[in-house]
């Protein structure tokens, strides 16, 4: 099986186990429906591969993960319906489509948030894996995701559309706001596979994430700028007329290329010695520096 093959089959299992949840006839079965329409809209499902490889990588079965992979794209939802909210970034369009709150309301796009956030914890919590393993899960995904880590980065990300950032400023923000939650999912796949927080493969996950995710947000400022809305699936060039610091703005086009190039090597490195079958993490790596959306 190719890279891609394999891709796109482990992409293929999370869209399965995703299309389960939230289903049942309730009254309030229109919050349900919005939950549905933004988790199952598509995208990349980065981070839920991210989980089941590691998860996999490090031993153990892809299966007993998957709760945690769909728990983090939940997660990874509720996040991307807020921030298209008019209160943040004001947007009319997610994967091609009309964003949550053009389409039931901003009150219901904001529950269905509020409720996906709910939800992947109780998924986490719900998994058929050992107490300890999904006490830690569900930990490293709260510190993950609060203001030390993806609420926080939104907050300096708003905060920084009137002033002028550093490249050090940038790096920190984009750091909360995109790398905890990537580091997040690599880290809960070698937790379910069984291995402690302290292990050397936890390690090498985090060190991985840290440098992908970093390489993931430079490519997407320069998407910002070099992509179309129809390619994207969602505004581009919205960074330049917010006069927002990115990396673009601050280290040119070629020298983003130069920084995602030596990122991505930096995450292969990472893991080479310390799985036995890094291979596809480390091919995953390269396609992501390359994505054209």
């Amino acid at each position: 099986m190719t890279f891609l093959q394999e891709l796109e089959t482990c992409r293929g299992q999370v869209e399965e186990a995703l299309a389960g949840y939230f289903q049942a006839d309730v009254p309030q079965k229109y919050l349900l429906d919005a939950m549905r329409y933004s988790l199952l809209a598509g995208g990349k499902r980065v981070r839920a591969v991210l989980v089941l490889k590691f998860c996999e990588a490090a031993g153990g079965k892809a299966d007993a993960a998957m709760p945690l992979a769909c728990a983090v794209e939940m997660l990874h939802t509720y996040s991307l319906i807020h921030d298209d909210l008019p209160c943040m970034d004001n947007d009319d369009l997610r994967r091609g489509k009309p964003t949550n709150h053009k389409v039931y309301g901003e009150m219901t796009a904001t529950l269905a948030g509020d409720s996906l956030q709910a939800a992947a914890f109780e998924t986490i919590l719900s998994a058929d894996l050992p107490g300890e393993v999904r006490a830690e899960c569900a930990l490293t995904l709260a510190q993950a995701v609060g203001p030390l880590g993806m609420c926080g980065g939104q907050q300096l990300d708003k905060e920084g559309e009137s002033q002028t950032f550093s490249l050090e400023q940038v790096a920190y923000m984009n750091g909360l706001k995109t790398g905890c939650l990537l580091r997040a999912a690599c880290e809960m796949g070698v937790l379910a596979a069984g291995l402690p927080k302290d292990s050397p493969q936890a390690g090498a996950a985090r060190a991985y994430a840290d440098a992908i995710g970093l390489a993931f947000q430079i490519r997407d400022d320069m998407l910002n700028v070099t992509s179309t809305a129809q390619t994207m699936g969602k505004p581009v060039g919205n960074d330049a007329v917010l006069r927002k610091s990115t990396y673009v703005s601050l280290l040119g086009l070629e020298g983003c290329r130069e920084r995602v190039t030596r990122l991505t090597a930096q995450a292969q490195e990472a893991i080479d010695p310390v799985f036995a079958h890094p291979a596809f993490l480390q091919e995953l790596a390269g396609y992501l520096s390359e994505r054209q959306m």
